[in-house]
């Protein structure tokens, strides 16, 4: 069953796959970034999450609100808890430096296997996606997945913020 289902994947999910890993392997090194690129990672995953929500159930209500819930509170989580201890924020450069993290890949394998398994779910028995239940569950485990990304990169650019306020009290 496993070697008929990665036969019938398209080749450009194994591109993905290549893609995401180095990716992520990338974001395993302490690095300077700007402002710009330090949220493209995050809109990226938020508009993919968004899109394969839409993609598994159309504007279903539920699966909308469950994504958007989801994705919120990771959010505000990510917000309450104040900015990154790990990033910090040189004003003359206006360039962060980001730890480097395994996290990233993990939560891009996330997303990626989790999207791979419930379009394999759905191919091997339609209909089994259809329940409210399975609508809410998946649709808020990507908005946990995007979630956790902005709530990463917000708490990073709270190091910007908490770089201008110890500048001023200087």
């Amino acid at each position: 069953m496993i070697t008929q289902i990665l036969t019938h994947t398209p080749l450009w999910v194994f591109g993905l796959f290549f893609g995401l890993v180095y990716l992520g392997c990338v974001q395993s090194r302490t690095r300077q970034v700007s402002r710009s690129r330090l949220i493209v990672l995050p809109i990226a995953m938020l508009g993919w999450s968004l899109y394969s929500v839409w993609s598994t159930f159309d504007t279903h209500l539920t699966a909308l609100a469950a994504w958007a819930c989801a994705w919120g509170t990771v959010v505000a989580i990510g917000l309450a808890r104040g900015p990154s201890h790990t990033a910090s924020y040189d004003a003359a450069t206006a360039q962060f430096t980001v730890a480097g993290s395994w996290l990233p890949l993990a939560l891009m394998m996330g997303i990626f296997f989790f999207k791979y398994a419930v379009a394999v779910a759905h191919a091997v028995k339609p209909g089994v996606l259809d329940t409210t239940m399975a609508v809410a569950v998946v649709s808020a485990t990507y908005g946990l997945f995007s979630g956790l990304f902005m709530a990463r990169a917000v708490r990073t650019l709270g190091a910007m913020r908490r770089a201008r306020l110890v500048e001023r009290s200087a």
